[in-house]
C-alpha cells in the first residue's frame, strides 16, 4: 500500500472516530456503533490482507494477532476497541513508513542529482545530447552550475568544482587540466571541457547509487534474527492468549493480551537503525555495502593500512636517477616507455617525470605483464626491460654488485622508494622515488587508538627502510611494520592476525591490495583514486581520498550497532510491561495499543538521530 493511500485510510478512519464521540455526546447509540464497526472495517482491511498473504507464505505475521484479536472484540461488541485498534495500528504503520523514508532520504538526495542532459562537442559543435547517448571519448563542455555527467579527465581549461554528492566533502576542489572529475559534481564557477572516459552505468556517481541501494536492503545479522524470531514469536503467542483465556475465561483480557504482544517496535529495531546509518554515511561520501558490514565494522579491533596511495598521497615523484652507463635522461626516456601503459603510482610518477622534462616518448610497449609486488616485465623496441625491486631481480637472477647495493640502501634511508631497470639482463640505473604523507594520517591513526581500535598496523611491498620511515613520520601510533610484502603475504598476515582472535579491517586502494581487503573482517577502499578492483571487494568504499573518513566510519558504526540495541532493549521492555500490566488487568485494549504504537514511534524517531550523527572524537593535535 502506498503512502499516500495509506494516509488517506488513516485520515478517514481518523473522522469517522471523531465522529462516533460527537454521536456519544448526544446519545446517538445506533449511529456511534455504525461509524466504529465502518471504522474498524475500513482501517482493518489492509491489515487482515497483510495478515492472510502472510499466511499463503506458512509466515505468522504481527497483522495476524491484531486481525484475530479485531475479529474477536466484533464479535463481543466491544466496537469502541476494535476501531482504535485498528486505527492506531494503521497510523503506527503510516508513521514508521514515513520516518524510515526520511532515513532514506540520502538516496534520494543522490537520485535527484543524476544530470540528465550534457552539452557534447560534436564536429566542432555543441550539441545538448541526454545522459544515456555520451560515448566514451566524446568531448563534454560544462559551464558555471551545471552537473558534469560522466567520469573523465579534463583537456581544457580550470572549474571549482562542488564534489559533495561523491566525497561528502563542502569545499568545492580546484580542479584544472589533467585532473579527474566525476559524474554527479557541480561546477561551482569556471569552465571545463572532459573526455568522457566512464558513461552511464560505469560511471562513479551510478555505481554509488547502485550501492547505497543495495546496503540499505541488505540486512544485518541482528535484524535476520529478528525476523525469524517474529515468525517463531507470532506462533507461540496465539499458544499463550489461548491458555490465558482457558485459565481466566476472559475473552476481552485474551483478545487484550493478544494485540499487547505484538513485537512491532521490536522488528523495526534493527532495520531503521541500519537504513539510518547507511544513510548517514552516504552522506558523508562513506558507502558501507549493507547492515552486516555495518554491524562487522562495529566490532573491529585491528587495522591494517596499505602505505602507498593509502597513508601516502599516492602522487609520488621522482627525486633522482642513477644510470650505469648509459645517458641519464635516455634512461629515464627508456623506462618511460615501458611503464607508459602502467597503471601502478610508481610508473605514472616515472612517466610524469619525463613529460616534465620534455622527452618524447616514442615507442610503446610490444609485450608488457606486471609482476603483482614486484614489478614488471616488457619489451620495447626490441629490447627486454625488468623494472621493479629486488625480489623482482632475484627472481630473475640478476645480482647487485657492492656499490649498487650501498646507492639503493642510503636512498632508501631517505625514505625513497629505488626502482631498479634492467635492460637485456644488465642493470641500467636506479630511479629513486618518493611520495609525500597524507597531511590527516597520524591524526587519523590517533583517533582510532582514542575511539577503541587496540593495534594499527603498516603491509606494504615497499623496501624496510621506505616503510619504517613513513612508520617513524606517523608516530607511536603504529604498532608493527611489515614491508616487501608480495599480496600473499599480505593476505597471509591478515590471517595470522584473525586467528589470534583479531576482527581485522584492511585499508588500501590497489590492485595488489584487492585479495587482503577481500579476507579481511572489513575491506576499505580508497574511491576517489582507488582501483576497481579494490572498491568492487571491498566492504566500505571512501568516495574521497580522506583517512579522517576511516575514523568516522568506524565511530558511526558502533554507534549505529548501539541505537540498535537501544531500540531492541526498549522494545522488549515496552511489551513485557504492558504484558504485565494486561495480566494485573491495569492496561486494556485501547490504551494498550496506543503505548505500543508510542513506542514503535519512539523506536523510529530513536534512530533517527542517527540522519543527524556529525564526527568522530576528535584529537587534540
Amino acid at each position: 500500500m502506498s503512502k499516500i493511500k495509506k494516509f488517506q485510510i488513516v485520515f478517514v478512519v481518523g473522522l469517522l472516530l471523531v465522529a462516533s464521540f460527537v454521536f456519544n455526546l448526544f446519545d446517538l447509540e445506533m449511529l456511534k456503533k455504525s461509524a466504529l464497526i465502518i471504522a474498524t472495517f475500513i482501517a482493518g482491511f489492509p491489515i487482515a490482507k497483510t495478515a492472510m498473504q502472510s499466511l499463503r507464505l506458512r509466515a505468522f505475521s504481527i497483522e495476524l494477532l491484531v486481525t484475530i484479536a479485531v475479529v474477536g472484540a466484533l464479535l463481543i461488541g466491544e466496537y469502541v476497541e476494535s476501531a482504535a485498534v485498528t486505527f492506531l495500528f494503521l497510523f503506527g504503520a503510516y508513521l514508521e513508513a514515513r520516518t524510515l523514508k526520511k532515513t532514506r532520504s540520502s538516496l534520494k538526495t543522490l537520485m535527484d542529482m543524476a544530470p540528465l542532459e550534457a552539452t557534447v562537442v560534436k564536429n566542432g559543435e555543441k550539441v545538448i545530447t541526454s545522459a544515456e547517448e555520451i560515448k566514451e571519448g566524446d568531448h563534454i563542455v560544462i559551464h558555471s552550475g551545471e552537473k558534469i555527467t560522466i567520469d573523465g579527465k579534463i583537456v581544457t581549461g580550470q572549474a571549482f568544482i562542488n564534489e559533495a554528492a561523491i566525497t561528502g566533502e563542502s569545499v568545492p576542489a580546484n580542479k584544472k587540466i589533467h585532473d579527474q572529475v566525476f559524474s554527479g559534481t557541480i561546477i561551482d564557477h569556471g569552465y571545463i571541457e572532459v573526455k568522457a572516459e566512464k558513461v552511464g552505468e560505469d560511471t562513479t556517481f551510478a555505481k554509488m547509487i547502485e550501492l547505497v541501494e543495495e546496503a540499505q536492503e541488505s540486512k544485518a545479522k541482528t535484524q535476520k534474527f529478528l525476523e525469524k524470531f517474529a515468525n517463531i514469536y507470532t506462533p507461540a503467542i496465539l499458544v499463550l492468549a489461548i491458555i490465558v483465556y482457558i485459565f481466566t475465561r476472559d475473552i476481552e483480557l485474551t483478545l487484550t493480551f493478544l494485540v499487547i504482544a505484538c513485537p512491532g517496535a521490536l522488528v523495526i529495531s534493527a532495520p531503521v537503525s541500519i537504513v539510518a546509518g547507511i544513510g548517514n554515511g552516504a552522506k558523508n561520501g562513506i558507502l558501507i555495502k549493507g547492515g552486516e558490514i555495518l554491524e562487522n565494522l562495529s566490532k573491529i579491533d585491528v587495522v591494517v593500512f596499505d602505505k602507498t596511495g593509502t597513508l601516502t598521497k599516492g602522487k609520488p615523484e621522482v627525486t633522482n636517477i642513477k644510470s650505469f652507463g648509459i645517458d641519464e635522461n635516455l634512461l629515464l626516456q627508456l623506462t618511460a616507455e615501458a611503464e607508459v601503459i602502467s597503471e601502478h603510482y610508481l610508473g605514472q610518477a616515472i612517466v610524469k617525470e619525463a613529460q616534465n622534462r620534455g622527452i618524447s616518448l616514442e615507442h610503446q610497449p610490444e609485450t608488457f605483464t606486471v609482476a603483482k609486488g614486484q614489478g614488471l616485465y616488457a619489451m620495447v623496441n626490441r629490447q627486454a626491460f625488468i623494472i621493479g625491486n629486488r625480489k623482482l631481480l632475484s627472481k630473475n637472477a640478476i645480482h647487485l654488485d657492492q656499490l649498487t647495493e650501498k646507492y639503493a640502501i642510503n636512498e632508501e634511508k631517505k625514505g625513497n622508494t629505488a626502482i631498479f631497470i634492467v635492460i637485456n639482463q644488465q642493470i641500467a640505473g636506479i630511479i629513486s622515488i618518493a611520495d609525500q604523507i597524507q597531511p590527516e594520517a597520524a591524526n587519523t591513526l590517533k583517533q582510532l587508538k582514542a575511539n577503541g581500535i587496540k593495534q594499527l598496523y603498516i603491509l606494504t611491498g615497499d623496501n624496510k627502510h621506505a616503510a619504517e620511515k613513513v612508520a617513524q613520520q606517523l608516530g607511536l601510533s603504529v604498532d608493527q611494520v611489515f614491508a616487501e610484502m608480495l599480496p600473499e603475504d599480505k593476505v597471509n598476515q591478515i590471517k595470522q592476525l584473525k586467528k589470534q582472535g583479531y576482527r581485522i579491517a584492511m585499508v588500501g586502494d590497489g590492485i595488489n591490495d584487492a585479495p587482503a581487503i577481500a579476507i579481511a573482517d572489513v575491506g576499505f577502499a580508497m574511491g576517489g583514486a582507488g582501483t576497481d578492483a579494490a572498491m568492487e571487494t571491498s566492504d566500505v568504499v571512501l568516495m574521497a581520498d580522506k583517512l579522517s573518513s576511516i575514523p568516522y566510519a568506524y565511530t558511526l558504526a558502533k554507534t549505529a550497532v548501539r541505537n540498535m540495541k537501544q531500540n531492541m532493549f526498549f522494545a522488549v521492555g515496552t511489551v513485557v510491561l504492558l504484558l504485565f500490566g494486561v495480566m494485573m488487568r491495569k492496561v486494556f485494549l485501547a490504551s494498550g495499543m496506543l503505548i505500543h504504537e508510542l513506542s514503535v514511534l519512539f523506536v523510529t524517531i530513536n534512530a533517527m538521530r542517527l540522519v543527524r550523527y556529525k564526527k568522530a572524537k576528535e584529537i587534540i593535535k
